[in-house]
């Protein structure tokens, strides 16, 4: 059975629910004020695209200045390299074989560069690309503080020597990802100083492997709350933010947006108030992310069909299809009521959907597909 027709662009209170919605006069503002940032600093931006996968965003993002792209899965780089984007960074480790055969194919064709942290990860790709006689450019990824992948900054030379020992392997930078910057919620001066240490210990392991004889021309950091620090950290050439295209509930209590800045909600209908103080909705965890981060009880902020916060009203939890609206606010709500749920993270509700509706004010103006979903 073939899936159902989308209707043509209407008004928001006709669309099925639940939908994705995009504001397109927040997306444009959002694409260039950080263009403009980054411009003025003198400092490359290379947009991470897994926030939107969306070609008519990353389009976007390219007429501002980006110069390429940030890519986490093999399925993001062949779309973008489909598309003639000719510049892209792969941020993930190609571990395994098919992942490997894949970045010795990417790279023969040029324009990409892998992620290595090991000499362990680094030697099948190595071996795989001699054989095939292609040099398969890296960046040596960076512990700054996130823990989640990275060699210590101690360890950094050494780690770089072995791999650069490699003919077929040809060591470009290094990169990190911020990501501690989300455990400073209400503190958005002790986030600033920890992004700000974050690109200057950076900075400081590219010297060091500068010193030891590597060519290091990009020391390259990323995250949307760091987007304001890291940075500008002397030596840094380039930032890959993600979700400041579409901001989040996240990034607001974060303090890296206010709510007017987000560009993305999901649209939803109330379907069921048979108890109360607990409110039912057509959109649950399938519609949105179940990734909390900066979040604590909470699957998103609800407003109303404007936009606008409805108070004491929690998504408290959520099943596959099934939201539940809980707090006092919520004895105000109605079956058929249309609410607004502006995700906890952005990069995660993306990945549900298949395609997006650009509205602007009441007013629904195009749908655009999201692209190199798993």
């Amino acid at each position: 059975m073939s899936a159902p027709e989308f209707p043509r662009p209407s008004t928001v209170d006709a669309l099925p629910t639940p939908a994705l919605l995009l504001e397109n006069t927040r997306l444009e503002r959002n694409i260039a004020a950080m263009a403009r940032r980054y411009d003025t600093a003198g400092v490359a931006l290379r947009p991470h695209v897994k926030t939107s996968k969306c070609w008519e965003v990353a389009r976007r993002q390219l007429t501002a200045g980006a110069i390429g792209f940030t890519c986490s899965t093999p399925a993001e780089v062949d779309w973008l390299r489909e598309r003639g984007v000719a510049d892209l960074l792969w941020a993930h480790h190609p571990i395994g074989p098919r992942k490997v055969e894949f970045a010795v194919a990417a790279a023969a064709r040029g324009g990409l560069t892998v992620t290595l942290d090991s000499p362990e990860g680094a030697a099948p790709l190595a071996a795989a690309a001699a054989a095939a006689g292609v040099v398969v450019p890296f960046v040596l990824e960076v512990n700054t503080g996130h823990a989640r992948g990275g060699v210590e900054p101690e360890l950094a030379r050494e780690r770089a020597a072995a791999m650069a020992a490699h003919s077929s392997l040809r060591l470009r930078g290094v990169l990190t990802h911020e990501g501690q910057l989300a455990g400073y919620v209400g503190d958005r001066p002790g986030l600033e100083r920890a992004g700000r240490e974050a690109g200057t210990l950076l900075s400081q392991v590219a010297g060091e492997l500068r010193d030891a004889g590597h060519g290091i021309e990009l020391v390259s950091v990323g995250s949307t709350p760091g987007a304001t620090s890291a940075p500008f950290a002397g030596g840094v050439t380039e930032a890959r933010p993600g979700t400041y295209v579409y901001f989040d509930a996240n990034q607001v209590r974060l303090g890296s947006a206010t709510l007017d800045d987000c560009a993305l909600t999901v649209l939803a209908t109330v379907i069921s108030i048979q108890r109360p103080q607990r409110v039912i909705i057509d959109a649950g965890i399938k519609a949105m992310s179940s990734d909390t981060i900066a979040a604590a009880g909470s699957l998103g902020l609800v407003c109303d069909q404007e936009g606008r916060p409805l108070p004491e009203v929690t998504f408290a939890d959520g099943n596959e299809e099934h939201g539940f609206l809980t707090g006092a606010g919520a004895a105000a709500l109605r079956v058929g009521d249309l609410v607004r749920l502006v995700p906890n993270h952005a990069c995660g509700t993306t990945n549900m959907w298949s395609g997006l509706y650009v509205v602007d004010g009441p007013a629904v103006t195009d749908r655009w597909a999201i692209s190199a979903r798993y």
